[in-house]
């Protein structure tokens, strides 16, 4: 079964960026908004959105600010100040008229998703899913860096060949074996939509969400997987740690694209977590 995109649109979020929205699924379901992490794009999420899921949920997929069709401000300031991830979350959550969404946010997503409940608390969502996410950026604080550190140099160069091969190994390292080619292509060709100054912002920031985490108020899933390379294990474990009443997933010999690498566990564990989160 193929489930077309309902709508688009253009979501004025911090700062005034425009914030790129699309929606699939039931407009009467219960909302999922979906997250994507560093350098990717709503099609990361092609294998939800073009699911039975659309049968049953309301899916809402945006391109976070730099990335996709989103507007990509040029001041390092966009990217580093967590008030504009928060509020863009907010407005789309504002402007679609979101009843109660369940977030799940993937690797950079939860720290994005730690940035709207610590500016904007938990009380207009339903639920949390953290995906192989970083749920903190602290550096020097002794804890393995959550990319390959080879790739990292050449990902943030403003020489072109070095930011593509960057990018290459970045995707080799998002799964634990490799895709077929033509999903790689597409994966290569969203994520070089994003500018080389976006890339070094976003990865300048320092966040550590702990208390936010320990002060969570709605139910949370954490998946996280055994092969991840870019996230390493030890991240869903803090966040374990850390939220109250979480629930772990954990997905052995997955790497950090679980809802790709094994889509038909991700997704019938995320219609379950937003049926008990109702």
């Amino acid at each position: 079964m193929t489930h077309g995109m309902n709508s688009e649109t253009l979501v004025r979020g911090g700062g005034g960026t425009e914030i790129w929205t699309g929606e699939w699924g039931n407009p009467d379901g219960p909302p999922i908004l979906l997250i994507h992490g560093f350098m990717q794009s709503h099609l990361s999420w092609s294998a939800q959105l073009d699911s039975d899921l659309a049968n049953d949920f309301r899916l809402i997929a945006i391109d976070n600010r730099g990335h996709g069709r989103s507007g990509k401000p040029e001041d390092p300031a966009a990217y580093q100040d967590g008030q504009n991830w928060a509020d863009d979350i907010a407005a789309v959550m504002d402007q679609l008229e979101l009843d109660k969404p369940v977030l799940a946010g993937w690797s950079y997503g939860g720290l994005i998703m730690l940035d709207y409940c610590q500016r904007h608390g938990c009380n207009n969502i339903a639920g949390v899913n953290f995906v192989a996410a970083a749920v903190r950026r602290v550096v020097d604080d002794g804890s393995p860096p959550p990319t390959i550190p080879e790739v990292r140099v050449d990902l943030l160069s403003d020489d072109l060949p070095r930011r593509i091969a960057g990018t290459r190994g970045f995707l080799r390292a998002c799964t634990a074996k490799p895709v077929d080619r033509d999903t790689f292509e597409t994966w290569l060709a969203f994520n070089m939509l994003v500018p080389a100054p976006v890339r070094r912002a976003m990865f300048d920031r320092h966040c550590d969400f702990d208390p936010v985490m320990d002060a969570l108020s709605v139910p949370a899933l954490v998946t996280y997987c055994t092969a991840d390379a870019l996230v390493l294990p030890h991240m869903g474990e803090r966040a374990m740690a850390h939220i109250p009443d979480a629930e772990a997933s954990v997905y052995e010999g997955i790497g950090h694209s679980p809802f790709f690498e094994d889509s038909a566990r991700f997704n019938d564990e995320l219609a379950a977590f937003v049926r008990r989160c109702g």
